[in-house]
C-alpha cells in the first residue's frame, strides 16, 4: 500500500513510473469552410481536453489576408505542417479557399484527411479529395488518424 503523504520528489518520480507518457503534438492544418467556423472551434477545443486521446497544434489560418498574401502564407504554414485534416460538410464543396488548400498540401506532400463533421449531413466530396482517407468525427477515428500522419 501506497503512503498517505509523499515529498515532491517521491510525488515526481510515482507520476513518471506510472503515467502515460505526454502526448506528441502533430503540426495540423486545419482546412474548413468559413460557414464551418463554429466546428472548427470545437474541434481544436477537443484537443485540448484532458481525456483527449490526440493532441495537435492548431495551424488554422485566424485572420483575413488579401487574397495574393493569402496563398502565400497559407503555402507556408501548410508546408510547416505534419498534416491537413479538412472538415467535410456541405459547404466545403464550394468553398474555393478550403479545396485551394487541399491541392496545396497534395503538391507539397503533406498527408491530407477528410472528416466528416456531420454523420447524417454528409455534403459532397470535392475532387482534390480523390483517393485520400475520408473518415466520420469520432474521437477514436482521430486518434488514429492524428497518430499516423
Amino acid at each position: 500500500m501506497w503512503p498517505l503523504i509523499l515529498g515532491a520528489g517521491a510525488a515526481l518520480l510515482l507520476n513518471e513510473l506510472f503515467e502515460e507518457k505526454p502526448k506528441s503534438n502533430k503540426r495540423i492544418f486545419i482546412s474548413f469552410a468559413i460557414e464551418d467556423a463554429k466546428y472548427r472551434d470545437h474541434f481544436v477545443a477537443q484537443a485540448k481536453k484532458g481525456n483527449s486521446p490526440f493532441s495537435f497544434v492548431d495551424m488554422s489560418v485566424k485572420k483575413p489576408w488579401n487574397e495574393k498574401i493569402w496563398k502565400q502564407k497559407c503555402r507556408s504554414k501548410i508546408k510547416s505542417c505534419d498534416g491537413v485534416i479538412v472538415l467535410l460538410s456541405k459547404n466545403t464543396y464550394h468553398s474555393k479557399g478550403t479545396r485551394w488548400e487541399i491541392k496545396c498540401a497534395t503538391q507539397e506532400n503533406i498527408t491530407v484527411v477528410g472528416m466528416h463533421i456531420q454523420k447524417k449531413h454528409q455534403g459532397a466530396i470535392p475532387p482534390e479529395l480523390k483517393g485520400q482517407k475520408i473518415i466520420i468525427w469520432t474521437w477514436e477515428n482521430l486518434e488514429k488518424v492524428i497518430r499516423k500522419i
